[in-house]
């Protein structure tokens, strides 16, 4: 399999060469050139697998030159510290598939070390780019670069810290995540991991980020401290390729539970933000999942329900701090990835859209891949006050203590249902872990934190529903702040290059 740019034609490359580079040389994402197909009997042969076999297998589907034992010890490393047997368990919350209140299952993704979705493939992406190094004989040392709306730093910063020629450098919203997830990334150790917090928004630490990869100037200076740069976000293809297994996976677990049968469709709902998560459902339905419908939940950050509805992506617009913060999006990078893929590879397209984006706030695409999209998605926003009744409504009617974010997934699912009466048995992705955001749960459910500091709210969270805390949360209140620097957005380069010559 082999690896191409979204923005021109350029020299096929391995998927070795793809992970390490992260990004493209000329701005675009890397794009497998073909999908592959599976057949039913493949996806009914995963049921006796473990998520390890499963991922191992998806995997291999890809990244044709690794080889299979490559794959396999890169799956055991990864997921051998998640918290349950199962890696990635499928909640089933109800019987009746006419209730539109809930899900059919609920594919809980956050039983990983940082107890959010993003575990599930940065524990991986260390173990593949390690890997890779040896394949293209690649002796400079790779600087990690990040920006994160709350998950993915904490995430990149666990799975890369201290692994043998790297470095990870995080950089995050300043005020624009919660507590918990800003604890995770400030007390994280490791002799190779900066994290810094940028004054704006996740949009000005993400562009910030891509005018970096960009610079010449930039590289030419890191070349000389022999140290290149590569990227553990979803724009990275090692980093999205580990999340499409989860949802053949999520699937199989539909059929062992007997909620749907072989070849039976379902609807995928993901809470989304920077469009990767549900890039990757998008990836396994094009391989040949039983999908009948794709649910892009977004939060009053709503530019990618307005581009479903409309046509037009427009980020020109109010950003919103909200009670989802890893939501708190207006340019979904991954998005990129589908309109090269629903536009047959036109990257000549692609590169238009993305130039108006970076140009004028916005682009429209034509009405045959508007047509196209409608096909496969279907996109709804929620507000905060229908987030807290959707943490409230899953707890009373289940005893099942959902995230804000899940919350989003769930909320929209109800809504899709309301409109079309579409009784399709349902997969929602459940991306964190309630206890990384308490204040909003708690306020849910009728508690009054104020006062409460974010650490003793897991104690509350727990006091009222009984619901495990993660451990590696719990472990947060005698944990040494290891990381406090603070920077405006026009200063992330000299920050860079400060910490790759370390």
């Amino acid at each position: 399999m082999q690896y191409t740019s979204t923005r021109s034609k350029i020299q096929p490359i391995s998927s070795a060469e793809a992970i390490l580079q992260g990004l493209a040389a000329d701005g675009g994402l890397f794009v497998p050139e073909k999908i592959p197909k599976v057949s039913l009997e493949e996806i009914d042969a995963l049921r006796d697998k473990s998520y390890e076999e499963r991922a191992a297998w998806l995997l291999g589907k890809f990244l044709t030159d690794y080889d299979e034992y490559e794959l396999g010890e890169c799956a055991e490393l990864a997921y051998n510290w998640f918290d349950v047997p199962a890696r990635v368990p499928v909640a089933i919350l109800i019987q009746d598939p006419k209730n539109p209140v809930a899900p059919v299952g609920s594919m809980e993704l956050w039983h990983g070390p940082t107890s959010a979705f993003k575990d599930v493939a940065l524990q991986m992406l260390p173990h593949l780019m390690r890997m890779a190094l040896k394949k293209v004989g690649e002796t400079k040392e790779i600087l990690i670069l990040v920006a994160t709306s709350g998950d993915t730093g904490k995430a990149a910063l666990a799975g890369f810290a201290d692994v043998p020629q790297t470095k990870v450098m995080v950089f995050y919203p300043d005020g624009g995540v919660s507590k918990i997830q800003r604890l995770q990334m400030v007390t994280q150790r490791g002799e190779n991991v900066n994290v810094t917090a940028v004054r704006g928004n996740f949009d000005d630490a993400q562009n910030g980020v891509k005018k970096i990869f960009n610079d010449k100037k930039i590289r030419e200076e890191l070349d000389k401290l022999n140290v290149k740069l590569s990227s553990a976000n979803s724009i990275n293809w090692g980093r999205l390729v580990p999340q499409i297994a989860y949802y053949f996976s999520g699937y199989v677990e539909l059929l062992k539970a007997e909620q749907v049968k072989l070849g039976e469709k379902i609807l995928i709902s993901v809470p989304t933000g920077n469009f990767g998560n549900i890039l990757a459902a998008y990836y396994a339905y094009k391989m040949g999942l039983p999908v009948k419908k794709l649910i892009c939940a977004s939060n009053i950050n709503n530019v990618l329900t307005e581009f479903f509805a409309t046509g037009t992506y427009n980020r020109n617009r109010k950003f919103f701090k909200t009670i989802t913060p890893s939501m708190d999006i207006l340019i979904s990078s991954n998005l990129e990835r589908l309109l090269y893929h629903e536009t047959d590879g036109n990257y000549k397209l692609v590169n238009r859209y993305m130039t108006e984006l970076n140009t004028l706030g916005k682009y429209k695409v034509d009405k045959k891949l508007k047509t196209r999209l409608d096909k496969i998605f279907y996109a709804e926003y929620v507000t905060e006050d229908e987030t807290r009744e959707f943490i409230k409504r899953m707890y009373e009617t289940f005893s099942y203590v959902i995230d804000t974010h899940t919350a989003v997934s769930i909320c929209a699912l109800s809504k899709y249902r309301g409109k079309t009466r579409d009784t399709t048995p349902i997969l929602s992705a459940a991306t964190a872990s309630p206890y990384k955001f308490t204040s909003a749960v708690l306020t849910a459910l009728g508690q009054n934190v104020e006062g409460v500091d974010d650490l003793a709210q897991l104690k509350m969270l727990n006091d009222l529903t009984n619901a495990k805390i993660p451990r590696n949360l719990s472990e947060l209140a005698n944990a040494k702040i290891l990381h406090e620097d603070v920077c405006d957005k026009d200063e992330m380069a000299e920050r860079v290059l400060q910490f790759a010559a370390k």
